[in-house]
């Protein structure tokens, strides 16, 4: 039958049954389809949410977590989970150069030992950029991973011994903070692994995540270490030293025996370089400073390694150089086996500082007083025996400076009066307490008077009369010493100016600057001021100022000095011979007077290395054009070598001691008809 037959035969009931099954094909598809959807839908949104339970595990994890490593071994751990991956290790990128990527013994590892070759083999491997995956990883800032039979598999050393374990893949990526690699995760597979792009973003989301960890460790350290070091000179600041301190006594009394000493070191007149230079070579004196310690401090000569050692040798890192501030420094030597270890490095720091220091292409000579305080005194707070030390420091100031001094128990009671002299001298001025005392100037063949010199006196209401060597550096610390100099300048002229009217004859007077009025910027206006209101002859002043003040910045002081010399001031370099100037740096400066310190000329008739020094000063006088001023002449026969010598004015007490201005004043007139004669 044909087929025109059968269609002719077909029934509507056949079509109808026809179309229905095409209907129903169609909808059993689109509804397979749309199983198919919804399946992978639900797949996705369940790997979606594990994605999302691990990032919230990590983040969870890492911010418990009390150090960075720690945090980096919760995260292997539930990557490891998360992947089915068998093995997962953590690299740290170092800034050691020859090794940059430091393969740390932190992994996660359920396998009981059967990895363990790889892992040793993995952590005695250096890699370095490019060197191995981690290296790919950490040169491309990117995901990389390596099958087991690829091309390219010969390039990466650990890829056979991964193989003989049982894995077939090895995935690492980095762990980042912006576009640096801090970090490199690497894991192993038992399967063959292509990270797909879903995986390749979560790792991201994680090498993100774990960066921030490292950044808040990163910040966490650095706050630690800005709290307890000095933004300076990087050096542990008064906080850590304390510390430091409290450890070594904490050490002292569960060991007998054990000792250490604190050395307090402090820059002698730093005050007048910062004035007189600025303040940034001020800084720079102090980083050059520090960078001169902290080279000095080598651990081997510092500590002794036992009581039968004398070499002085570290047995430990105990020793701690810290700034306390400004230009105070304190070092720690820590289980020494005697006193003379803290002397040795005193000795070597005090060497250390001989060298000029250059500042703004100026030549500077520094010199540094040091304290030291033993803890066999038997402390119980260790901010006294830092208070100690400093004290000790403050006696080596008053001896001379650029010296060390050991406490002792004396140094207490006259720290108490120095803080009792402190509170006393800000009001002592107002109290009427200073005076001035005047001590003649004389020839040395007749013993005329020519001429004053004003010397501070400070009358205490306890101590009695106390010298100026006791409380002027307690002024020029507290601040006073600029008021006070002005007083003196003032005080002095007006009273050389009584004296100039009654006689008639252009007498002098010599007033003593301290390095502080050198220093600053308003000396010269002073002066100027005062030769103003107080009307004295011209030329009559004479401004007396030490060598080292002079040479601690010569080229400010010749400045100074050339507007000084505009003034018709005369000016006189004190103390001379016990400081360090350079003959080419005195020819340069206009003074018109030496003043031969009083220890050169004190005995000289019984000591023939004096009487040759004072020789050789007057001589040097006598070539440079200038005067020669002896103090403390106090027999007649150190005046008649004086005279003979050719000094031309001297002072001491074997003419006259300092005296009130009265005094004075009746001593000069009493010489008038002697004076008139010859």
């Amino acid at each position: 039958m044909s087929d025109s037959t059968n269609n002719a035969l077909a029934t509507p009931a056949d079509a109808e049954i026809t179309r229905l099954n095409r209907r129903l094909r169609r909808e059993t598809s689109a509804r397979q389809e749309a199983e198919l959807i919804a399946e992978r839908g639900l797949r996705d949104l369940f790997q979606r949410q594990q994605e999302i339970v691990l990032l919230e595990t990590i983040a969870a994890s890492a911010n418990a977590a009390a150090s960075v490593e720690e945090a980096m071994r919760h995260a292997l751990a539930a990557i490891c989970k998360f992947a089915y991956w068998p093995l997962g290790h953590l690299l740290l990128v170092d800034d050691d150069a020859s090794r940059p990527l430091n393969s740390t013994p932190i992994w996660h590892d359920e396998s009981n030992g059967r990895y363990d070759t790889l892992r040793t083999l993995t952590e005695s491997i250096a890699f370095g950029r490019c060197i191995g995956l981690p290296g790919k990883v950490c040169e491309g800032s990117a995901p990389a991973w390596i099958n087991a039979g690829s091309p390219d598999a010969g390039a990466y050393p650990r890829l056979p011994e991964a193989q003989r374990a049982g894995l077939c893949s090895l995935f690492a990526f980095p762990v980042m903070i912006d576009t640096e690699v801090v970090a490199v995760l690497e894991f192993f597979s038992m399967a063959y692994q292509t990270p797909d792009e879903a995986l390749l973003r979560l790792m991201a989301q994680i090498g993100i995540q774990l960066g921030r960890v490292v950044e808040r460790e990163r910040t966490r350290e650095k706050l630690m270490h800005d709290a307890l070091h000095d933004p300076l000179t990087r050096l542990g600041n008064r906080k850590l030293f304390l510390d430091r301190l409290q450890q070594a006594q904490l050490r002292a009394r569960r060991m007998p025996g054990y000792q250490f000493c604190v050395l307090f070191l402090d820059l002698d007149r730093f005050k007048g370089i910062n004035d007189g230079l600025g303040h940034q070579a001020g800084d720079q004196l102090i980083i050059a400073t520090a960078n001169r310690l902290s080279a000095s401090l080598r651990q081997t000569d510092l500590v002794s390694r036992g009581a039968g050692d004398q070499s002085g040798s570290s047995s430990g890192s105990g020793d701690i150089l810290a700034r306390m501030g400004g230009d105070e420094f304190t070092i720690l030597l820590d289980n020494i086996n005697s006193a003379q270890v803290p002397v040795r490095v005193a000795e070597r720091l005090m060497s250390a500082m001989a060298d000029a220091f250059v500042l703004d292409g100026q030549q500077v000579i520094v010199t540094a007083s040091i304290g030291i305080a033993l803890n066999k005194n038997g402390y119980d707070d260790v901010q006294d025996m830092l208070r100690d030390a400093d004290i000790a420091m403050y006696h080596a100031k008053q001896q001379g400076r650029a010296r060390w001094v050991m406490f002792d128990s004396a140094m207490q009671e006259k720290a108490l009066r120095r803080l009792q002299l402190e509170s006393e001298l800000r009001l002592a001025q107002e109290r009427g307490q200073l005076w001035l005392a005047y001590q003649p100037v004389v020839t040395p063949r007749d013993g005329v008077i020519r001429g004053f010199e004003a010397l501070l006196r400070w009358e205490h209401p306890v101590y009695g009369a106390a010298g100026p060597a006791e409380f002027i550096p307690v002024a020029e610390e507290i601040g006073l010493i600029s008021a006070m100099g002005g007083w003196i300048l003032g005080q002095a002229c007006r009273q050389l100016r009584l004296w100039q009217d009654e006689s008639g004859q252009p007498m002098t007077m010599s007033v003593n600057l301290s390095a502080i009025q050198l220093s600053g910027n308003g000396l010269v206006a002073l002066v100027a001021q005062t030769l103003k209101e107080t009307g004295i002859l011209a030329g009559t002043l004479t401004l007396e100022l030490t060598e080292s003040m002079v040479m601690a910045d010569p080229e400010h002081a010749l400045d100074i000095f050339r507007q000084l010399k505009e003034l018709n001031v005369k000016l006189s370099l004190d103390d001379f011979g016990t400081g360090y100037s350079s003959l080419s740096q005195l020819r340069r400066l206009p003074i018109h007077t030496l003043k031969i310190d009083r220890s050169f000329v004190s005995q000289m008739d019984r000591h023939d290395d004096k009487r040759q020094i004072v020789e050789v000063i007057v001589m040097l006088a006598n070539t440079l054009g200038l005067d020669v001023v002896a103090e403390g002449a106090e027999t007649a026969a150190e005046v008649d070598l004086l005279q003979a010598m050719g000094v031309d004015f001297v002072q001491g007490y074997h003419f006259f001691k300092p005296m009130p201005a009265d005094a004075a004043g009746a001593a000069w007139r009493e010489q008038q008809p002697s004076v008139q004669h010859t």
